[in-house]
């Protein structure tokens, strides 16, 4: 599956007003790193259509809470995205991660299990 930017898949074209998703900017950025675990910041920023400064706040977040791991690679960071973390929402808390990246990212699935 091919990624793009944000503004190229949106269904209502770039620079919509009423732009809104069903997923928030942290499940979009937690998804693209499972895609693509050595991406650059600015390509996450690029593909879910936030700044930056946006998207390197929103990866502080992920790191914190536990669901993603930051490693140093030279000049380049690499992601690896936790299983079996619950998802946050008290409507979903009988609900794992792992369920969300099975049916969003499914190589991402074969890749931890592997």
């Amino acid at each position: 599956m091919a990624t793009q930017d944000f503004e190229a898949e949106s269904p209502r074209g770039p620079g919509s007003e009423n732009r809104w998703t069903f997923l928030t900017n942290h499940a979009h950025v937690l998804l693209t790193i499972a895609r693509d675990p050595q991406i650059r910041m600015r390509d996450v920023a690029a593909r879910v259509g936030v700044t930056e400064r946006a998207a390197q706040k929103i990866v502080a977040d992920l790191v914190e809470a536990g669901y993603i791991t930051r490693l140093r690679a030279g000049r380049r960071n690499s992601y690896t995205v936790a299983t079996g973390r619950p998802l946050r929402h008290p409507l979903d808390s009988g609900h794992e991660l792992d369920e969300l990246l099975a049916v969003l990212v499914p190589e991402s699935t074969a890749r931890a299990e592997g």
